[in-house]
């Protein structure tokens, strides 16, 4: 009988994101792909430096520190297989288990993200990320010169969420960009108690959700809302986590205010939104990721 990854937890990373190979890369877009994997083969003793993902990936693995394998980290890179040997051997340099890989020299790998199961895709290449969420799996761009987690919070896994066209639809983006704040805000309120439609990435708050249920003792995981609403638009995306049957451990309205600084607070392992400028603003302090969806897309 086949294994099968279903009722794990399954992040699909790009090599790229997961370890830092800036330099490496700096190589291959010279357009010298020999060039590039003559570097590679001469490390592959050296092992890479971790990559902006990394804090994220080493702490839901810790998840499998039991008898249950809850979690199942797979590396999906356009990388050659000999430059993949580098990944798995740096990958066990840190104790990292990843034993899955598809290295395909250069050919888009998102089309192996629905035989996997993804819960999530993160990589550097925008063209796979936006493929990735037009077949239904939560997907963001890593920007690899993001800060990196900070070291603070060992035993737990930070991840932070936007809201519009993240979590939730953007729906309400679509009547913001149209028609303003104010009409944003009447239609806020007008549909104050109807759920907002499905984000792409509330998948992957329902899966860290059922992870957090596993009440597991060396680790948790605490996620935060951090979202550009304020009061009174606040109480639709609350009503919304509540119909979901989901709590969020924090919840930022910050009404515009700049979300770097916050999130440089809040020190997540990861957080995700749709907007660049949001991004370019938390990459100074945390790991980010651009989820290229909704209308500002």
């Amino acid at each position: 009988m086949a294994l099968s990854l279903d009722g794990k937890l399954v992040v699909a990373i790009s090599s790229r994101a997961l370890f830092d190979f800036e330099e490496e890369n700096q190589v291959f877009e010279q357009n010298d792909d020999r060039a590039y994997m003559e570097l590679q083969r001469q490390r592959l003793n050296v092992p890479a430096k971790p990559g902006v993902a990394f804090s994220l990936v080493q702490k839901l693995l810790a998840f499998n520190d039991t008898p249950s394998q809850r979690v199942e980290v797979v590396i999906l890179s356009r990388n050659d297989p000999v430059s993949g040997m580098r990944v798995f051997r740096s990958a066990q340099h840190y104790g990292l288990s990843i034993q899955r890989g598809n290295f395909t020299r250069g050919e888009a790998p998102w089309r192996y993200l629905k035989p996997l199961h993804a819960n999530l895709f993160l990589s550097t290449h925008l063209s796979d990320v936006r493929a990735a969420l037009a077949a239904g799996v939560p997907a963001a761009q890593v920007y690899p010169h993001s800060a990196h987690a900070s070291n603070a919070h060992p035993n737990e896994v930070r991840i932070a969420f936007d809201g519009d066209a993240v979590l939730f639809s953007d729906e309400a983006e679509q009547v913001y960009q149209s028609g303003g704040l104010s009409a944003f805000q009447q239609h806020e309120q007008d549909k104050v108690a109807q759920p907002l439609p499905d984000g792409p990435f509330k998948p992957l708050l329902e899966a860290l959700h059922k992870l957090q249920q596993a009440q597991i003792d060396h680790i948790r995981i605490r996620t935060a809302l951090v979202t550009a609403r304020s009061a009174p638009a606040h109480e639709r995306a609350i009503l919304t986590l509540m119909n979901w049957n989901i709590d969020v451990d924090e919840a930022m309205f910050l009404g515009g205010l700049d979300k770097g600084e916050f999130l440089r607070e809040f020190e997540p392992d990861f957080f995700f939104d749709d907007q660049t400028g949001h991004i370019e603003s938390a990459a100074r302090h945390v790991p980010a990721g651009h989820v290229a969806s909704g209308v500002r897309n």
